[in-house]
């Protein structure tokens, strides 16, 4: 396996720079999946050691945790938020430039980048196999470009940063609008805002991303 560093992105519009690290398995013979991660705000600014401190990233780094698929994280700059349109040029890079199964291609992310990952899954919803979002903002959005995408809130029940009120209001805004049960929400009741730890240690949620694809 290897753990890549690079910078800047090339649109056909513009050339912007963003911060990015890639985890590659070992060589594979066949197209991979690609888990894109989205950090929170204190992730923010211009060292990429910060966003290997929470998420998949982070296994990796601190237990060399061996995954069956690509994971790209992307550094947002200080004082910026998450731009769908510059998110959607980096996963097109990404599929251009690494052997990827654009069939499954998932988001996750958390806080500010739960909120990021809802924004970018409903405007390119052609794009993604499965969503996760932990401990999102409530994000205002079309609920019906979510209805057949298959998305998991996590939130935690003594979260003061942002409330797991939040998340409930988008399952059941989202829910309202399909029949379609492909809207799971975990609540843990004695965790905080960084339920993240437990979120991304946990085996359940990759095994989850994995059973989705789109056609």
């Amino acid at each position: 396996m290897s753990l890549l560093n690079s910078t800047s992105v090339h649109s056909i519009n513009a050339t912007y720079e963003w911060n990015y690290s890639v985890y590659l398995p070992d060589q594979s013979s066949s197209a991979l999946p690609l888990l894109l991660f989205l950090h929170g705000m204190g992730e923010r600014g211009s060292d990429l050691e910060q966003i290997k401190k929470n998420g998949p990233l982070c296994r990796v780094v601190k237990d060399g945790e061996h995954f069956p698929f690509i994971i790209a994280t992307p550094q947002c700059p200080a004082g910026a938020w998450w731009d769908s349109w510059k998110l959607i040029e980096l996963v097109k890079h990404l599929v251009s430039k690494y052997q990827v199964d654009r069939h499954r291609i998932y988001l996750t992310g958390v806080s500010m980048g739960g909120s990021g990952v809802l924004k970018l899954a409903s405007e390119y919803p052609e794009y993604f196999a499965a969503v996760a979002a932990v401990c999102p903002f409530f994000t205002p959005l079309d609920p019906v470009t979510l209805a057949h995408t298959p998305t998991w809130f996590f939130h935690g029940a003594k979260d003061e940063v942002v409330p797991a009120t939040d998340s409930e209001r988008m399952v059941n805004w989202i829910k309202s609008v399909t029949t379609n049960q492909k809207v799971r929400f975990t609540v843990f009741p004695n965790l905080g805002h960084n339920c993240w730890r437990e979120v991304y240690g946990n085996q359940e949620l990759y095994t989850w991303l994995l059973t989705h694809s789109r056609n």
